[in-house]
């Protein structure tokens, strides 16, 4: 008789295998009234294909594939032609039951298909687990997993989890945050380096050393629950070298591989721009999309159906199972495009108002735009790529140039202005994310030495741009780091208070420091501000070419109308209001909403040096 035992897989205590003959069975549940009734599912264990497979309660199979490897079958059923909640999967050796799976459909959350995701509205806050707060001490390390915890390493897992991040929502919520994105926080089970999660080993399981799946689930509900939503790193380009498959391909073509490399590796050359490149040599896009991000991450093929298929799934599953308000998708330009907008409308199909925005690091608007649905640029390559939202990393680019120059015809902040002018190639400007850092970049606070005024008018500019806000970690109290000097590790140090040990607490306020304390309330009273703000979330905006390295825009819409202006010299400025009659007729006085200073509006008034003010116009 076989051994029949529970694995706990996703916190289903109902999938029971056999010893022998089931390794995997994933998704291990799914759910009725899909919009798409077709689930695919992959069985998998030690020659599992020289059996039959059989379902229950009469329940008929679609379709049957087997691959070159046998210990995987991918079954396919319509989930719609299935009455009951729950059935076997069953392994059969002639007419004898040898092995069973029991497999549930659950019911969906109500209007779990209209579900609210990120937009305009929102201000994005960005967390590495790993390094913000550690609230279980217990699961610092896993004896199934193969690094354990050092934080005095500074690649290395210091102990940061899901805990934490739950135990601090409060201090998220009241800077003003409504959305959290999580770098990944899947199962990277690498020997080293791991603490990023970018190398996922298990697609399908929360890692232990962060928490669990039904942990996951619960910081998601307890955000939405304020209004808020959890976005989830979404990695489609590449998995981690010990994730399970790659010990065991269903199919050679499951990744890419050269055999001119060592082991199938070649390092990609990064030249996501052959992607639109019309001109573009095919050994040179080969090596763009093909080419591995590192030894330890083996680059995905989506062109297989199989492994699309196995993404697409794998991504509504998190989206109904942990209640998400939406992707960032890592390395959109590098994934097979055609295979991606399959990807972006399959998840948008099922979810209308789902939120994805896509790692777009590129230079130009021109290469950013054209990945974003309906784009006029996309469309000249014959390219729609269904995805919703992009990343703005040309002001990205410009924004601490800007800052640090003094002005000439296309220095200081010309290049803002010059950024701003090309929003006209993006179909929906308003659904762009908008960033001056993030966990991959150097940190706006070391770039300006921790110069806080620098710090004002950087957040400022994001905060009433047209689009979507995003910060990250730390910088509100003014954390530092050099990534040129201490690399990656340096960018993304340990909030301070998120571990027993620590000497200041900056998530308890009236512990911070005064210099925490400056960059915190000034974060906190313009990022609040512009939580009722919809003249920002989705108004117009009238922008004037900057004069003496000052700055002015307009955001507008039927109801109100706001004016920023941002003095970048050292030096206070007489700002002539006559310049910007067109966008202050009718309007006689103003409040600048950081200073709740008002003034006339009739003549001029003085902006002072490397300051930054925010203008509700009456």
């Amino acid at each position: 008789m076989n051994k029949i035992y529970a694995v706990i897989a996703l916190s289903v205590a109902s999938a029971a295998f056999s010893q022998k003959l089931l390794d995997k069975v994933e998704p291990a549940f799914w759910w009725k009234g899909m919009k798409n009734p077709e689930l695919q599912i992959l069985v998998y264990g030690k020659n599992i294909a020289n059996n039959e497979i059989e379902l229950s309660d009469g329940i008929q199979i679609k379709d049957i594939q087997k691959v070159e490897n046998p210990n995987y079958i991918f079954l396919t059923i319509n989930t719609n032609e299935i009455n009951v909640s729950k059935f076997n999967i069953n392994i059969k050796k002639g007419k004898k039951n040898i092995g069973s799976y029991v497999y549930e459909l659950k019911q969906r959350q109500p209007n779990s298909a209209n579900r609210e995701s990120f937009s305009s509205k929102d201000v994005m806050y960005l967390i590495m687990p790993d390094r913000f707060a550690n609230g279980d001490e217990k699961n610092d390390s896993s004896p199934n997993l193969i690094e354990k915890v050092n934080r005095n390493l500074p690649n290395g897992r210091h102990g940061g989890d899901l805990r934490g991040i739950i135990n601090n929502l409060d201090y998220i919520q009241n800077l003003g945050a409504t959305a959290i994105w999580l770098t990944p926080v899947n199962e990277d089970n690498e020997k080293v380096y791991s603490y990023h999660g970018y190398a996922q080993t298990d697609l399908y399981k929360i890692d232990e050393r962060y928490g669990t799946n039904e942990e996951y689930k619960e910081l998601s509900q307890k955000m939405n629950k304020r209004n808020m939503k959890l976005v989830m790193d979404y990695v489609t380009n590449h998995w981690g070298i010990s994730h399970w498959m790659m010990k065991d391909l269903p199919t050679k073509d499951w990744i890419h591989s050269f055999s001119d490399g060592e082991n199938g590796f070649k390092r990609s050359n990064y030249k996501t721009t052959t992607q639109f490149d019309t001109n573009a040599s095919e050994i040179d896009k080969k090596l763009a999309l093909d080419g591995w991000f590192d030894t330890t991450m083996p680059d995905i093929n989506q062109k297989n159906p199989l492994v699309l298929k196995y993404l697409t799934q794998n991504a509504i599953w998190w989206i109904e199972y942990a209640e998400l308000g939406g992707f960032r998708v890592d390395t959109y330009p590098y994934n097979d495009k055609e295979a991606m907008a399959k990807w972006a409308k399959a998840i948008t199909d099922e979810y209308p108002k789902f939120n994805i925005v896509g790692e777009t690091w590129q230079g130009t608007a021109g290469h950013i735009s054209g990945w974003q649905k309906n784009s006029k640029t996309g469309e000249a390559a014959n390219y729609n790529s269904n995805l919703p939202s992009v990343m703005d990393f040309m002001l990205y680019g410009e924004m601490p140039k800007a800052l640090k120059e003094k002005e000439g015809w296309d220095t200081g902040m010309n290049r803002i202005y010059n950024s701003l002018s090309s929003d006209f190639l993006y179909p929906d400007i308003n659904n762009v994310m908008i960033f001056f850092e993030n966990h991959d970049t150097e940190r706006w606070n070391e770039i300006f030495n921790g110069d806080l005024n620098a710090y004002k008018m950087g957040l400022t500019l994001i905060s009433t741009l047209r689009g979507i806000p995003q910060i990250y970690y730390g910088s509100e109290i003014g954390m530092r780091g050099d990534k040129n000097k201490g690399g990656d590790a340096d960018i993304r140090r340990d909030f301070p208070g998120g571990w027993k040990s620590d000497k200041v607490n900056a998530f308890n306020l009236s512990n911070q420091t005064p210099e925490q304390k400056e960059f915190y309330q000034f974060t906190q009273k313009l990022l609040n501000w512009r939580k009722g703000k919809e003249v920002i979330h989705t108004g117009k905006t009238k922008n004037f070419a900057p004069q003496n390295n000052v700055f002015v825009y307009f955001r507008y819409d039927e109801k109100e109308s706001v004016m920023v202006v941002l003095n970048n010299n050292e030096k206070e400025e007489k700002l002539d209001l006559k310049h910007f009659e067109e966008s202050l007729k009718g309007f006689t006085k103003g409040k600048d909403i950081i200073s709740d200073k008002e003034f006339s509006l009739e003549n001029s008034f003085m902006i002072p040096a490397k300051t930054s003010m925010v203008i509700e116009l009456k």
